[in-house]
């Protein structure tokens, strides 16, 4: 009986507050009994940088060595003569990429020229690139970049579009020139098999890094607790720093659970690689009361957010509504309004079709109020408020300019279909009977109609509609005049 007496507002403010008492009660809990400093060192300076050791060995053996292959086939005098001398033999250059292909056991190899455009690969010639085909757009990048070459993760034409990690190298003459782009690939799916190896071998986390923060590669079985770094892990400001100093392990807390991270910057790949581990999982066993406080830790997060998302929502809903919409007739307001028209606009101007506006008001209006009281009139405001919405498309907008008047933004619509509109609007109110009270009224409108001139601003097509409006009520109102 007490909780139903508290507004329903405090009722949430107190939810949420109990829900964060509890969190951070459980929060202090689990800090206190994982002060596991013995193992964190141990894990720190031994265990973690012997793992990252090792499949960084790997690495070099299972991913890096593509880009020594790009590398070489960058500067292959072979490849760069064929060019020089004028691209005259095409199967010399498809013979040299499929032995280079069958050798190293690649999925894809190719050579892009740069004077003629063609894509060489082993099958052949594929096609002529082109700057304006979005799948060629990584050769322009490639042209026009600084360093010597990248990694991409792209589909390959050449295999049926596969999911494929590129290492594209920019090949230059002997004086420097640019004069195409070469490399190898490896699928995304032969690199996700290789960290999931890894990741099931050594029992940890494993996952790729670019500089800008980005998770680029991970493995299937084990993807990482984020895409994006979060802000309280910070890359090294010099990558080649990082690949002097070996390595860098740092220890940092995710849900409530502290992880070690043990990080080292691979320039041939120009990726970081990412090996983290859980504090916690190393004392599953000698912890699980532990374990069940984390558990009730994410819970109470979760729900908090939930409930904080909630009334956000709720709340900042309502507020837009407000902000938007006539009370009365639940119509936009004047200022929602102006805001549609002026994306109305552009649209217009670019796809290059006719906008007309309809001005209209109900005439006679204060005599209905004077004669049948103000609740009369807001029935009426809405009756023809709901007809008019009626009689539009829904890409049309319609609001409540004030008082009486309403406003139409009619678009891909002419002046003479405008007409026909305001005529079956003016129709249609004319033949809706108003109940109120227990009293039937029967209203007229009177509308201006104008279709918006190029380079027109709001206010100038509103003062010609308005005109015309005006021009309608002095010819006797219950009809429409068109703004020349």
């Amino acid at each position: 009986m007490l909780l139903k007496k508290i507004p329903k507002k405090k009722r949430l403010i107190i939810f949420i507050g109990v829900l964060l008492v509890l969190g951070f009660t459980a929060t202090s809990l689990i800090s206190y009994f994982a002060a596991a400093g013995t193992l964190r060192i141990e894990m720190t300076e031994d265990i973690l940088p012997l793992t990252s050791d090792n499949i960084y060995s790997e690495i070099q053996k299972d991913l890096v060595r593509p880009a020594f292959i790009a590398s070489m086939m960058a500067s292959d005098t072979f490849l760069r003569d064929w060019v020089l001398n004028g691209e005259k033999e095409s199967k010399q250059i498809t013979k040299y990429l499929a032995e280079i292909k069958e050798k190293y056991g690649l999925v894809s190899s190719f050579f892009v020229s740069e004077s003629t455009r063609t894509y060489y690969y082993a099958g052949g010639k594929l096609k002529t690139v082109n700057p304006t085909d979005s799948r060629d757009r990584w050769y322009f990048r490639v042209r026009n970049m600084e360093h010597p070459y990248e990694i991409n993760v792209d589909s390959d034409m050449a295999d049926r579009d596969k999911l494929t990690i590129f290492i594209n190298y920019r090949v230059v003459d002997y004086n420097g020139n640019y004069i195409g782009a070469t490399g190898c690939g490896l699928t995304v799916t032969t690199v996700q098999a290789l960290l999931d190896s890894y990741a099931d071998r050594y029992q940890r986390t494993i996952y790729f890094v670019n500089k800008q923060g980005q998770v680029t590669l991970t493995g299937t079985n084990t993807p990482p607790p984020f895409t994006t770094i979060p802000k309280n892990i910070s890359l090294p400001d010099n990558a080649q720093n990082t690949a002097r100093s070996k390595t860098k392990a740092i220890s940092y807390t995710r849900n409530e659970e502290t992880y070690l991270l043990n990080t080292r910057f691979i320039p041939q790949l120009g990726l970081y690689l990412f090996v983290e581990q859980s504090i916690q999982r190393q004392i599953r066993q000698m912890r699980r009361i532990l374990l069940n406080n984390l558990a009730v830790s994410i819970v109470i997060s979760v729900l908090v957010l939930f409930a904080i998302s909630s009334t956000i929502t709720l709340y900042q809903t309502k507020l837009e509504s407000m902000a938007t919409t006539d009370k009365l007739t639940q119509l936009l307001n004047r200022h929602a309004f102006e805001i549609l028209f002026d994306q109305a606009v552009q649209e217009a101007e670019r796809v290059k079709r006719p906008i007309t506006a309809i001005l209209f008001d109900i005439d006679e209006f204060k005599k209905i109020n004077d004669r049948h009281g103000h609740p009369a009139g807001d029935a009426v405001l809405v009756s023809v408020a709901a007809t008019a919405a009626e009689a539009i498309r829904k890409s049309d907008g319609i609001c409540r300019w004030g008082g009486e008047e309403f406003l139409l933004l009619l678009k891909d619509c002419s002046l003479e279909q405008g007409e026909l509109l305001a005529e079956k609007i003016r129709q249609s109110v004319a033949e809706t009977i108003i109940y109120y009270d227990g009293k039937a009224i029967q209203v007229e409108v009177s509308l201006g109609i104008a279709e918006l001139r190029k380079g027109e601003n709001q206010e100038n097509l509103l003062h010609r509609i308005d005109q015309a409006l005006y021009l309608a009520k002095e010819k006797g109102r219950n009809r429409f005049e068109s703004a020349l």
